[in-house]
């Protein structure tokens, strides 16, 4: 455990990349290999689009991380937040720590984005993506990186998570996101193993099915609990799933840069609805 602490509390910004990068790699191939849905795009465009949320997103937090250190650093030198106050030992300070701040620092500013018009604007550009790959897991609005840092600070001063934990729960964040929004399914009986532990790609591709009720359903990230336990648990087919979002169901609307950065912006649209028909170019592999 120590070898572990040492390692996150010490990790070099070229291993972050790493993660970052080979984890998109990684998934990039096993969904090209046994695919969930073999979509009808243009890949690379899609990935472009995608990977510069990306590279915006790691901006953000690069220019404010300075202050997740000083939460964390105060926090720990002062005593402050959970962790400090529980005194737990070094294993279970790290499972409590995980479990708080995927529930703070994810869970909820996902659950409040669905709940708070305003900030459902800036989260929209997640869910206009109608080809939902792995690429998919950090298509954020620049405005949306700026409100989960936010909700992520907030995580640590909560827990007061000394900042080899906040790597930790940063790298198993970016993991498991490129994995539950990779373009895979996995087989039933591996994902209720898997789904005892973490979110699995068939439990967050029923969040990205285009029509309420289910797009305000499986807010998780890492741990799987949070849903269960707050009622927002739905599970469906994987290949009944439409992807994308009612109020933005066409193609100029969201695969152009200039124009999701300009979607926060504009009036609000209420939900539509199930359509009559379905045009979806989503086709199952199988």
């Amino acid at each position: 455990m120590e070898r572990l602490v040492n390692y996150f509390e010490h990790i070099p910004s070229s291993h972050r990349s790493l993660i970052l990068v080979g984890g998109i790699t990684l998934f990039w191939l096993v969904e090209s290999a046994v695919p969930l849905f073999r979509f009808r795009y243009r890949k690379w465009h899609h990935a472009g689009i995608n990977l510069f949320f990306t590279l915006t997103t790691i901006v953000i937090n690069f220019v404010l991380a300075f202050m997740l250190l000083q939460t964390s650093d105060w926090a720990v030198r002062n005593g402050v937040g959970l962790l400090p106050w529980a005194q737990l030992p070094l294993w279970a300070e790290a499972i409590v720590g995980l479990l708080v701040l995927d529930l703070i620092g994810a869970w909820l500013p996902h659950w409040t984005e669905h709940s708070v018009k305003f900030l459902w604007r800036f989260h929209l550009i997640h869910h206009t993506d109608t080809y939902v790959d792995t690429t998919t897991a950090n298509r954020h609005h620049p405005g949306e990186s700026v409100i989960r840092f936010v909700f992520t600070v907030l995580a640590v001063l909560v827990t007061g998570a000394p900042m080899w934990l906040v790597f930790l729960y940063q790298s198993l964040s970016v993991i498991l996101s490129q994995f539950n929004h990779a373009n895979i399914e996995l087989p039933r009986w591996l994902d209720r193993v898997l789904g005892l532990v973490i979110v699995t790609p068939n439990m967050h591709h029923v969040h990205h099915h285009y029509v309420l009720p289910v797009t305000n359903t499986n807010y998780g990230n890492i741990f799987p609990y949070w849903d269960r336990l707050f009622g927002t648990y739905h599970e469906m087919p994987g290949n009944a799933i439409q992807y994308g979002i009612d109020t933005h169901p066409e193609p100029h609307e969201h695969s152009h840069i200039g124009g999701l950065l300009k979607m926060p912006f504009q009036p609000y649209r209420p939900p539509v609805g199930e359509l009559p028909t379905k045009e979806n170019a989503n086709v199952p592999a199988n």
